[in-house]
């Protein structure tokens, strides 16, 4: 698997991070943050494999799972915010759950083709460096496999129910900054409704091309 393949399928992690069934909220709260992410890397890779319609990038079972196991653990919608920007101040409340939905659904069509490049690799977990009394840490990984290691680090905050992932930086880009910068353009030239919609025709578009 090449670096830009593999990399695509990291940035999946963050929308469909939860195939193999996350523990349930009231143990996840007592989870630290590294100790979470290992759990989930390891489940999502395992599940991947033994799935075969994951593996073959089926978006209705990837977005039913997402719909089911993502939410209570990834804060989407901090996640989404910080993509749009200042702007999402100003949206309504029916804009930003537009925003939300396509959003995720851009993400999961996005990367779900990748998720058939999965194969043998495993995953490290580097020594967490952070406070008991932080709220707010970065987990960094690596992605072992063919080839040279891959970055993948996770921001997460502390919740009442527990850690969530609220960013991902796949081979030193975040991925709430990329999108930032082109969610600014559209915003800039369109407005809210105008990114909206791009979101939608590029997803339309996606669901057309399988």
């Amino acid at each position: 698997m090449n670096r830009r393949v593999f990399g695509r399928w990291a940035a999946a992690l963050v929308a469909v991070a939860s195939f193999a069934g996350f523990a349930p909220a009231a143990f996840a709260a007592d989870e630290a943050p590294d100790t979470l992410i290992k759990r989930l890397s390891d489940d999502v890779l395992g599940t991947i494999r033994s799935d075969k319609s994951l593996k073959q990038g089926d978006v209705d079972r990837i977005m039913a799972l997402v719909d089911s196991k993502i939410m209570p653990n990834v804060d989407f919608g901090r996640m989404t915010s910080a993509a749009v920007g200042p702007a999402w101040r100003q949206a309504t409340p029916e804009q930003k759950k537009r925003l939300q939905d396509e959003f995720k659904t851009l993400l999961v069509r996005t990367y779900s083709g990748a998720l058939a490049q999965v194969d043998d690799q495993t995953v490290s977990v580097k020594p967490l460096r952070a406070a008991a009394e932080d709220k707010e840490v970065v987990v960094r990984t690596e992605i072992r496999g063919r080839g040279d290691p891959i970055q993948l680090d996770y921001r997460l905050e502390k919740s009442p129910s527990g850690w969530k992932i609220y960013n991902l930086n796949v081979l030193g880009v975040w991925l709430v900054e990329t999108y930032r910068s082109q969610f600014a353009q559209e915003i800039n030239a369109k407005g809210i409704d105008g990114l909206i919609a791009t979101l939608s025709d590029r997803n339309k578009n996606n669901a057309k091309k399988g």
